[in-house]
């Protein structure tokens, strides 16, 4: 099942006896948990009907022996394992899967991988339960991400915004939602949008400094705008880390190599040959293929290669991120 259709059962109230959230991506995990713990019993029966354990500082008999009991003045009870990654011999809950008690809700919270598919406690849980595997987003859905999560709180952003968190924050959901939170707080009352004005006041991003302005700046070769901010991340290095520019810029230019093929090059054409939903979220690429050719572009991916490995060290000893990334900024514009 997926996170929402699950996140609507639970507000249903309709439950399974055993859940198996799974998977890379921790923030759909907790998500799902702290929904159950929420919904599942009212607070004043959560001192006898809830138990919380820890994968590391428990066994599986515990957890059955735990199971097998029934609830106290209360419908259900609820057992959550946390970190059920590190549960030892985890496979010999098969016993009690193939039998759940309708009166226990088991949540299995499995962060940083996934239960082995091939071991009947997968099917068992499978038959009798819920799975939900929980995978990392690519880094190019972020902005869609933090654009609907905002939605959610019956607020927008605009694209710009959107991006500048994504570019920022990474592609960790928790720490993205967090840093929204603080938004959400500071946010005027009469206000309905998140601006990058409120972004840089609050989140510490410069809207005019970022790697959206760079990366646009390199699309349209605005090459004054491009040493500016190049002057600025090496000013800002903390803010700014090389490894989130290149990152960013690589990404693009591999996407751009891709355009040069398409049959169609349109906005359309393009948003679909790379697998966007928006049309408008291809209109960089149509400028880039005008002000790069593909020879161009190949060899920016190389430079993008040769200058990653000399911030990590190859070839470098002395020179700084900051004089690395004016000269790569310098040979991708010239």
């Amino acid at each position: 099942m997926t996170f929402e259709q699950i996140k609507a059962d639970i507000k249903a109230r309709k439950y399974k006896p055993v859940y198996l959230l799974m998977g890379d991506e921790p923030y759909y995990i907790d998500e799902l948990t702290e929904m159950l713990t929420s919904y599942v019993l009212p607070e004043e029966e959560r001192d006898f009907n809830q138990n919380i354990l820890y994968g590391m500082e428990t066994d599986v008999r515990t957890v059955i022996t735990l199971a097998r009991s029934y609830p106290m003045m209360s419908d259900y009870q609820l057992i959550v394992i946390k970190e059920a990654q590190n549960l030892s011999k985890i496979e010999e809950l098969e016993i009690y899967v193939k039998n759940p008690l309708n009166t226990t809700i088991l949540v299995l919270n499995y962060k940083n991988g996934s239960l082995d598919k091939r071991k009947k406690l997968y099917a068992e849980i499978d038959k009798q339960g819920v799975i939900m595997e929980s995978k990392k987003i690519p880094d190019y859905k972020i902005p869609a991400f933090i654009s609907s999560y905002i939605q959610s709180k019956n607020l927008s952003i605009d694209q710009k915004s959107a991006q500048m968190l994504s570019d920022y924050l990474g592609n960790d959901l928790s720490k993205i939602t967090n840093e929204v939170a603080k938004l959400l707080i500071a946010i005027p009352p009469n206000q309905r949008q998140i601006t990058a004005e409120l972004i840089e006041e609050n989140i510490g991003i410069s809207k005019d400094f970022n790697n959206f302005e760079l990366l646009n700046a390199i699309i349209n070769k605005n090459i004054f705008k491009v040493n500016q901010i190049a002057d600025y991340f090496e000013k800002n290095p903390k803010n700014n880390p090389m490894i989130m520019t290149m990152s960013i810029l690589f990404n693009f230019f591999s996407n751009l190599m891709i355009c040069y093929w398409a049959k169609n090059k349109t906005e359309q054409g393009i948003a679909t040959e790379l697998g966007f939903r928006n049309p408008y979220q291809a209109k960089d690429y149509v400028v880039a293929l005008k002000n790069y050719n593909a020879f161009k572009c190949m060899e920016i991916i190389s430079l993008l290669r040769t200058y990653d490995a000399k911030s990590k060290g190859v070839d470098n000893t002395s020179t700084r991120d900051g004089e690395l990334l004016k000269e790569l900024l310098y040979k991708i514009t010239h």
